[in-house]
């Protein structure tokens, strides 16, 4: 009895030992061999003179890789070259589907780098930082103004008499154009400097769907504008043309420092730059380069490049525009009495037009031009039976 508990307890001990035995056996390498069979290799170890080998500059990375194990350079090269590689995209569609990292450029105000890098740079330490401020700088030399001068007043009574300043049209054209010029205004600002001040307050989520609907709303408010603004151009180029008086006007500041009376024509010169200046030129560059944006322009090919320079070009015709308008609109509404109820209602009083626009309000009295330029709507006779 005894002998058979002593030969059931061996062969018990038996089995437990080997598992054991066998897991030592397997954590002793194989001879001839290092730990776990793996070698570590130095790139300074291997050949460290390999790039006097002749071809070293034009070496393959495969070829790299026999002299120099780990050094990828040759890949890396043919991917900062911006040299398109294998893309099944066709060309016509993705131009720059092979391109991985665009070619190193300079853009105005960035380092030597590639232009993704530049372009961000020249957005986030100039036209954002920058256009910022003087779009600040133009609010506050505005509400400035106001609360030392004041709104520019009529001297005298109003008359009763009224003269048509803008037809219906005039003003369809233009509030068209400032609808749009409002819409694309708001939603860039916030596109622009919204993760500064409403990121924080609203959260990522409801930011990014308020920024994904106005920038929806960008894209398609700009051909509007755009169309509006050759509207308004051809509407008023007739009585924005200059004349002498205007250098009178720029000379004495139009008044508005000193109040001093300068008669001027329909519009004064102050308008004329704004006509001049902010529809046509920069009104004209900000239709460009938006339409680039908006890629809708046919035959050209959009590249990040193309983009990136439509971008920045957009950016800087539009900061400088909106500080024009900026004293349009100021002067438009709260500036000038009467102004807006002028483009409202197409009418002002005599007194208005004698006080703003001397010289329009002469031509006027002098037959030269019409006091009423819309023909009112002729009355259809009645023709109803007389026992209707």
């Amino acid at each position: 009895m005894i002998r058979s508990l002593l030969a059931a307890l061996a062969l018990f001990g038996a089995m437990l030992a080997s598992p054991a035995a066998q897991a030592a056996d397997a954590a002793q390498p194989p001879a001839g061999t290092s730990m776990g069979a793996i070698q570590s290799a130095n790139i300074f170890e291997v050949k460290p003179d390999a790039s006097q080998d002749p071809g070293y500059a034009d070496q393959t990375n495969a070829e790299r890789a026999k002299v120099q194990p780990g050094n990828n350079a040759p890949n890396w090269r043919l991917v900062n070259s911006g040299q398109p590689g294998y893309s099944s995209l066709p060309r016509s569609e993705a131009p720059e589907a092979g391109v991985l990292i665009q070619r190193f450029v300079q853009y105005p105000g960035s380092k030597y780098t590639s232009a993704g890098e530049a372009w961000r740079q020249v957005r986030n330490n100039w036209l954002i930082p920058y256009g910022g401020s003087l779009l600040l700088i133009v609010l506050v030399a505005i509400a400035l103004f106001y609360f030392t001068k004041g709104p520019l007043t009529v001297h005298g009574a109003e008359t009763g008499r009224k003269i048509e300043r803008f037809t219906y049209f005039e003003r369809a054209a233009h509030w068209v154009n400032a609808a749009a010029f409002v819409v694309l205004a708001i939603s860039g600002l916030i596109m622009a400097f919204g993760k500064f001040f409403l990121l924080p307050i609203m959260g990522s989520a409801l930011f990014g769907w308020m920024t994904w609907l106005l920038k929806t709303a960008h894209n398609f408010v700009g051909p509007l504008f755009a169309v509006s603004l050759v509207v308004v151009f051809f509407t008023f180029i007739r009585d924005n043309l200059p004349t002498r008086d205007d250098m009178v006007w720029l000379r004495k500041g139009g008044g508005l420092f000193n109040g001093q009376h300068v008669p001027t024509g329909r519009f004064n010169a102050g308008e004329k730059l704004v006509f001049w200046g902010g529809v046509l030129f920069l009104g004209f560059i900000v239709i460009g380069s938006g339409l680039v944006l908006d890629r809708v322009i046919p035959g050209l090919v959009y590249t990040r490049g193309t983009m990136q320079i439509a971008h920045m070009v957009h950016a800087v015709a539009t900061i400088l525009m909106m500080c024009m308008f900026l004293g349009h609109i100021y002067l438009g509404t709260l500036g000038m009495k009467g102004a807006y109820k002028a483009m409202k209602t197409g009418y002002v009083d005599e007194a208005w037009a004698r006080e703003h626009h001397e010289l329009w309000y002469n031509d006027i009295k002098a037959g030269k031009i019409p006091a009423q330029r819309t023909q009112p709507a002729q009355k259809k006779p009645d023709t109803r039976p007389a026992n209707a």
